[in-house]
């Protein structure tokens, strides 16, 4: 092998802050890395698949929705993870992006990612209980909290 960029990265062990399921669109990224800091996350696990927490919500198929939960198993076990993100945004092309999937209507379609994300926090409560979960969708503008309380209580 050849060394073609030199660097120094920490080697110890660390516990994730959280462990965040969100999508590979990497518009919203500077954004929210900036929002993670701000809230004081700075090792966390980063679990990005297509459509981010559609792939818990409403996976295209049930082996899509098995994977994420087996990658979010493995920040519990492997770094101590007490916390989840999950993470939709507009536009998002797995959702058919906001003006084929939701004819360019933006409340309908925060509408939806909200109750995406609440059947989302729901599958992790009855599926991995114990784990905090805190959801976001994030659009051209902001970034918006989703109330996941519920459905976290209604999986205890």
């Amino acid at each position: 092998m050849k060394k073609v960029f030199h660097f120094g990265s920490p080697q110890e062990w660390y516990q994730a802050d959280a462990a965040i399921v969100w999508c590979f669109d990497s518009r919203f990224e500077l954004a929210f890395r900036k929002f993670l800091k701000r809230h004081g996350i700075v090792n966390f696990d980063a679990i990005r698949v297509g459509g981010g927490a559609k792939s818990i919500a409403s996976p295209d198929q049930e082996s899509d929705r098995e994977f994420v939960l087996g990658e979010i198993r493995k920040s519990i076990q492997l770094h101590a993870t007490t916390r989840l993100i999950l993470v939709s945004h507009s536009d998002c092309g797995a959702y058919g992006r906001l003006h084929g999937g939701f004819g360019g209507d933006p409340d309908a379609e925060a509408k939806h990612h909200e109750q995406e994300l609440r059947k989302a926090a729901t599958v992790i409560a009855e599926r991995l209980p114990g784990i905090t979960v805190q959801s976001y969708f994030v659009d051209f503008e902001g970034i918006w909290e989703v109330d996941s309380e519920a459905a976290q209580n209604a999986g205890s």
